[in-house]
């Protein structure tokens, strides 16, 4: 049987990730604030499409934990807060560092390739914008985790790495932070390399405590 060539498959999918994409970086960057409402049929007419790939996307986009669906009254950003970035940063905590702490010791040459790569990749998008520091940050870590070959481990990390992101943006405005980071992330993705588990783990726990201690200076309530 004749293989359907990929660039036929690329172009079915093209309309609604897409829409995902600039809807995505739209609430990322605040251009949909949080808590706002979702206007299908403005955004659909501001994007020049119909509102079956804008559901399509805004449905993904739910289940990413961005958005909000409330019965009768549509979609809704997700509210950032220092409840939620408690329990996001919690649960990394108790999952991430162990996991890269082991996949590390069983890396193949390929995974450090990979690794290497999205390494890479977060150095460079570091002078470009926030949005997609976020989205390369998320691909580092995970990269640190997968090696391990345990799936529920990768999703579930994968899965609080895409919940952390708008936190990792917020976290990244203030002046000085991105180079701090870049300094965490050089000491662990060698020490990643160089398959020392207990140095991985314990950086790697650092890197995350310190940065919910800023996120929740930055979220508490205002006085």
């Amino acid at each position: 049987m004749d293989r359907v060539p990929a660039a036929m498959s690329i172009v079915v999918r093209t309309l609604s990730d897409r829409v995902f994409e600039v809807v995505r970086e739209q609430i990322l960057k605040g251009r949909l604030r949080n808590g706002e409402p979702i206007r299908q049929d403005a955004l659909a007419t501001e994007l020049g499409i119909s509102k079956i790939p804008l559901r399509e996307a805004l449905a993904r986009l739910e289940q990413e934990g961005l958005l909000i669906n409330h019965p009768n009254r549509g979609y809704y950003v997700q509210a950032m807060s220092r409840e939620q970035v408690d329990e996001i940063y919690a649960l990394r905590l108790s999952i991430e560092p162990q996991a890269a702490a082991y996949a590390s010791s069983v890396a193949t040459d390929d995974d450090r390739a990979i690794a290497m790569r999205a390494f890479t990749a977060l150095d460079t998008a570091a002078h470009s914008n926030l949005a997609d520091v976020a989205v390369r940050n998320r691909e580092f870590h995970i990269a640190l985790v997968e090696p391990g070959r345990r799936p529920l481990t990768t999703q579930l990390v994968e899965r609080l790495e895409v919940l952390a992101e708008r936190y990792v943006i917020a976290h990244l405005e203030p002046a000085g932070r991105d180079a701090r980071a870049h300094i965490e992330h050089q000491a662990l993705f060698n020490a990643w390399l160089e398959r020392d588990k207990r140095k991985v783990e314990k950086l790697l726990k650092e890197h995350i405590q310190g940065t919910l201690k800023d996120l929740r200076a930055q979220l508490k309530d205002p006085d």
